[in-house]
């Protein structure tokens, strides 16, 4: 575990991090998935390790390990056609709180949180927790998602398939 750094959480830049967070977890309840991807910069991954400590995404096994083409993949499947993750996807309302920033800079800001979402489908609620580790690039153009790390509670179990992401 990084040790934190006593940057509040009043920072402008971490405040900027966290309403970019937001504004993140509320795309995709609202199934925005367009508009979400394009939250991310061009050489962003979006993980999800199976190893609850590994920091070698590359070289681990790991439910999700996109780069941008496999984001767009991904979102073409959720978005057109026929896809059993878009046709019978849950509901979903994600609740993301206890922020944390790990690195601060004026150009970069790290930021871990807790992610709890709850998934609604066929008459059943499912939780998903996860601590969630966010690698925000700010810029005057635009804030946008570097990296995404989410590292479900239960990784090492058998996770059942999400038709959303996480």
């Amino acid at each position: 575990m990084t040790d934190t750094i006593t940057v509040p959480l009043t920072d402008v830049r971490v405040a900027r991090a966290v309403e970019l967070v937001w504004r993140e977890a509320e795309l995709l309840d609202r199934k925005d998935y367009l508009v979400w991807q394009e939250l991310y910069t061009d050489d962003a991954r979006y993980v999800v390790p199976i190893d609850p400590d590994t920091e070698d995404f590359a070289g681990t096994l790991n439910m999700i390990y996109d780069d941008a083409r496999m984001r767009a993949m991904r979102v073409t499947r959720m978005t057109e056609g026929y896809a059993i993750a878009a046709v019978d996807a849950a509901r979903t309302v994600r609740t993301v709180s206890r922020f944390v920033p790990e690195t601060v800079t004026d150009a970069e800001v790290v930021l871990r949180s807790a992610q709890l979402l709850i998934a609604y489908k066929r008459g059943r609620h499912d939780i998903w927790a996860a601590d969630v580790r966010h690698r925000v690039r700010l810029s005057s153009s635009g804030d946008r998602i570097a990296e995404k790390v989410v590292r479900l509670v239960d990784s090492e179990d058998a996770v059942p398939a999400a038709g959303f992401l996480l």
